[in-house]
């Protein structure tokens, strides 16, 4: 546990790129070493500056110790890149991260096929069902699923493998104490039950949007390909599938109907080389030769079937809210908070983030009227700064 503080310590310094953080692990050995080097011999490491040596001139540890506090508190444990369980795959990456937290059980990555399920939020019902069916075969075929645990088609692929019965892997873009999206919250405990969530940010880190695209390098990078079911132009899965390509992995995809937007992506990744997947078989085949005693050709081409395995995704029946007349003389609400009730939704939470892009409203006043609604029970905030509406608005 001590030695682990010294990981954090190293992860957490501001300003310091995770290339630098490897270069300094290659010349020193381990972080310990690298908490007692002198400036001298930190400006030894092949490509530090300066600036980055003034950095690592921090010895303060008290952020360690709260993160390893936390861990202990919410059963997460610690996954260095110098551990005998961090997957190789990973670890030949060109940016592997240093340190993982971990809930659950960690299977041995490089000696099974596992997949990487992707693909765009707003999925289709095209898009679900086959997501599902997919996530079912590949995990029923001997597979393991990974996903970004996204709503939409990431979060149906982890339920069809749910279903299977099959190991499942979430990888996550914020800590794993913050359950983003909202609705996936019951995913999140399923996965971590039947099989581990993984995430190179401590706990309490915000969903940031930057996070995103460095998050799925992992996805890619812990598995043997990665399937892309639906994507439109411009879309997250489409950054996954490139960095699939950058570190030699393989890429398949679901083809769509060629006047559907959200199958643009996907058809062009087939026009330009990716495996047309129709079924699970179509991706696992490509795979019996190498892993010939993982793989069960009967069991990928099985349909799901409706008993077993049900995602948890609603809650139990709630009170209706009581409505808010917003022309009533006695409510006096100002024109920012009437702007973010209307934008608010009384179901679905949505982040800070995102009001402010929907609502054009400054950050510092979004923050003011929130505070506000709050204290008169107008709105209800959730975990990693969700709000829902909590009455239902008249005119």
């Amino acid at each position: 546990m001590s030695a682990l503080k010294y990981w954090l310590w190293l992860a957490e310094l501001r300003g310091l790129k995770n290339q630098t953080r490897l270069a300094l692990l290659r010349h020193f050995g381990t972080p310990e070493d690298v908490f007692y080097a002198d400036a001298g011999e930190i400006l030894l490491t092949e490509g530090i500056t300066r600036e980055q040596a003034a950095i690592l001139e921090d010895h303060r540890l008290d952020t360690a110790d709260r993160i390893l506090a936390d861990c202990q508190r919410l059963d997460l444990r610690l996954l260095t890149i110098q551990d005998a369980e961090y997957p190789g795959r990973l670890k030949n990456i060109y940016d592997p991260p240093c340190l993982l937290y971990v809930k659950g059980r960690l299977p041995a990555f490089d000696e099974e096929v596992a997949v990487a399920v992707v693909g765009t939020r707003k999925a289709t019902p095209y898009g679900i069902s086959s997501a599902e069916k997919l996530g079912y075969g590949l995990a029923k075929g001997g597979a393991l699923v990974v996903s970004g645990l996204a709503k939409g088609i990431d979060a149906a692929a982890t339920r069809g493998a749910l279903r299977s019965g099959g190991i499942t892997v979430g990888v996550a873009a914020n800590g794993l104490d913050v359950r983003y999206p909202y609705e996936n919250r019951y995913l999140y405990e399923d996965v971590a039950a039947a099989g581990v969530l993984l995430s190179e940010y401590p706990p309490g880190t915000e969903p940031l949007k930057t996070n995103f695209p460095v998050r799925n390098r992992i996805l890619s990078g812990l598995s043997v390909a990665t399937l892309v079911v639906e994507a439109p132009e411009r879309s997250g899965a489409l950054i996954t599938a490139d960095t699939a390509v950058e570190q030699g992995r393989d890429v398949f995809a679901v083809p769509g109907p060629i006047d559907a937007p959200n199958s643009v992506g996907c058809n062009r990744l087939i026009h330009d080389g990716a495996v047309l997947t129709a079924n699970a078989w179509d991706l696992l085949q490509e795979y019996e030769a190498r892993f010939p005693d993982k793989l069960r050709r009967e069991e990928a081409r099985k349909e799901p079937e409706k008993l077993g395995y049900e995602a948890r995704q609603k809650e139990e029946p709630r009170p209706v809210p009581p409505s808010l007349r917003l022309s009533d003389p006695e409510v006096s609400l100002t024109d920012d908070q009437i702007a973010l009730l209307r934008a608010l939704s009384d179901e679905e939470p949505i982040q800070v983030d995102d009001l402010i892009e929907q609502t054009g409203i400054p950050t510092r006043r979004v923050l003011s009227a929130l505070t506000l609604l709050e204290i008169e029970q107008y709105v209800q905030q959730h975990s990693g700064k969700h709000y829902t509406r909590a009455v239902t608005l008249t005119e």
